[in-house]
């Protein structure tokens, strides 16, 4: 089978690695198109895969419809030479648009309700929508497949990924004190137009509130303050989970990281401007804490309750979850497998 893969968020290739190793493995061909958005083709290098970036992630609206046009084009060029017999994407909307001009099956993992404006341009054309059971947005009639859990499932599945202590050594983990890891991110997206995260003074007091008991490993996208940016992480970006899975909390404002770390076994708290579905479910779940109105006040609360529960019995909600749900992974396989055309 010939699959063309397209990326465009680091934590796609964090989704598609496991599905393409077994697509490899197996003597499949697979196309990589990667995008420049933070470390998304520094992973996929980190990893070996081999793959042709097509464009730069853009700030603003304008840019970003011109990042989307280049994309368009290039893809389309790519499956015309590649003759691929499915595409697959995680939301995937230039697939979508190459798979109705060409007639590839295109397939899309999603999981974001608040990406209204990428998913308008998405759902009329794409083959096949997989989405999480607690997705609440709009889908396509008839081409839409629902899965329990998250997509973190395809990469952070405890029955494939172990976390390893010497990494997370290596990349800065203090083994004679807790350890807490905190997210802030930019908020460029196309979803994310016109919304500011965390001020300086909120990160600023959180941090003061972790140092007094811990280290504090601190991401951000964006420039920090000289007084913040000793705590930055500066370790492997491939290493960053390994030290996540051995920290005492997460917290932050990327829905993403927080879920990972979840699925991990690490108690989380998600202090961001969105509430995907899948957010609301592990919150039902007992597996994170989801902060609305975001004040020093209520995040320092939620960082106390975090604390105060422990591992056994955080990690003990997580495996009941996780036994609930599919393989992720697996099921992207599969899902390739089912609707690839002319094989």
């Amino acid at each position: 089978m010939r699959v063309l893969l397209e990326i465009v968020h680091p934590a796609d290739v964090l989704f598609f690695k496991r599905p393409l190793e077994v697509l490899l493995a197996r003597g499949d061909e697979v196309q990589i198109m990667s995008r420049h958005k933070d470390v998304a083709c520094e992973l996929l290098d980190s990893f070996g895969f081999g793959h042709s970036p097509v464009s730069r992630a853009g700030s603003g609206l304008l840019k970003l419809a011109g990042e989307l046009l280049v994309r368009d084009v290039r893809i389309l060029q790519a499956a015309w030479r590649f003759k691929p017999h499915a595409m697959v994407g995680f939301g995937g909307v230039a697939i979508s648009h190459v798979g109705r001009l060409t007639g590839i099956p295109s397939i899309s993992f999603y999981d974001s309700e608040n990406a209204t404006l990428q998913t308008k341009i998405t759902r009329p054309f794409i083959s096949q929508y997989y989405v999480p059971e607690s997705y609440s947005g709009p889908t396509p009639e008839g081409r839409t497949t629902r899965l329990r859990g998250t997509k973190e499932l395809s990469y952070f599945h405890p029955s494939t990924f172990t976390p390893d202590r010497k990494k997370a050594l290596v990349a800065g983990l203090d083994p004679e004190q807790n350890n807490y890891f905190l997210r802030v991110v930019e908020w460029r997206a196309n979803h994310d137009i016109g919304k500011s995260g965390w001020t300086e003074e909120l990160l600023q007091s959180v941090l003061k509130r972790l140092v007094a008991t811990g280290k504090v490993h601190l991401s951000s996208e964006r420039d920090l303050p000289d007084s913040l940016e000793r705590y930055r992480y500066r370790g492997e970006k491939r290493l960053v989970h390994h030290l996540v899975a051995h920290c005492d909390l997460f917290a932050g404002e990327s829905a993403t990281m927080a879920t990972e770390a979840a699925i991990m076994g690490v108690p989380a708290i998600y202090a961001g401007r969105d509430f995907p579905g899948y957010v609301c479910e592990l919150e039902r779940e007992g597996l994170i804490q989801n902060i609305r109105d975001v004040t020093e006040t209520k995040l320092n609360a939620a960082i106390d309750v975090s604390l105060g529960d422990t591992k056994n019995v955080f990690r003990a909600k997580r495996d009941a979850f996780v036994a609930s749900c599919p393989d992720w992974a697996q099921e992207v396989v599969a899902s390739l497998d089912r609707h690839a055309k002319g094989r």
